[in-house]
């Protein structure tokens, strides 16, 4: 399979238009983020492993397909993250959810972990990692680094808008890993904001300036 998937979907492409208007409100952008990211997890999910079980339908009884084992877990990067994961939940409600919080040093601007909570089995599981803005790559880098050292081994990355900078960078230092992006944009400003972007994601969802 493909280190990065570029979706071209009609559907993800017009509701990422909405996103970018500065008009939409903040309910309408919450909403059409899960939206995209529940449409993004549909095809990044599709090597969940399956095991037939038994089933009886009111026909007869049949062995037929369900996910096995330690399934998933998805893992925002906080805060934004957060507003991707009900979308996944809605495709997967079984799915457990951990978190990483990161701060980013004024100095160095590197991003410095300050929480990190991961659901057990972590090495078992496929592990979604999402944040709407792969800018820089440094938080998504981090966070990677972070749940490999807790001992995750299959991770995808999702992520709504991409600069090149930012998804060259994760891609160099994780090449072991999948990332789906909703669509690449041009380039990064000298203020390390994606253009032609949507602003600030976790101020647009949370409704915060």
């Amino acid at each position: 399979m493909e280190q990065v998937i570029i979706f071209d979907h009609p559907l993800i492409q017009h509701k990422i238009s909405i996103l970018r208007d500065k008009n939409t409100g903040t309910n309408e952008f919450r909403a059409l983020v899960e939206e995209i990211a529940m449409l993004m997890a549909y095809e990044a999910l599709r090597d969940l492993p399956l095991k037939d079980e038994e089933v009886t339908t009111p026909i007869e009884t049949c062995m037929t397909p369900k996910i096995a084992g330690r399934k998933l877990a998805v893992v925002p990067i906080l805060r934004a993250g957060l507003g991707m994961v009900n979308g996944i939940l809605a495709l997967v409600p079984s799915a457990k959810v951990g978190h990483i919080g990161l701060y980013r040093d004024e100095v160095t601007h590197e991003p410095h972990e300050y929480f990190c909570k991961l659901p057990a089995p972590i090495e078992e599981r496929t592990i979604v990692v999402t944040d709407p803005m792969l800018a820089t790559g440094g938080s998504a880098v981090a966070a990677v680094n972070f749940i490999k050292e807790h001992g995750g081994k299959k991770i995808k990355f999702m992520s709504i808008i991409a600069a090149p900078e930012g998804l060259n960078r994760l891609q160099e230092a994780h090449p072991d890993i999948q990332i789906y992006v909703g669509h690449l944009d041009r380039c990064l400003n000298k203020d390390a904001y994606i253009c032609p972007g949507l602003g600030d994601a976790g101020d647009r969802i949370f409704g915060t300036k």
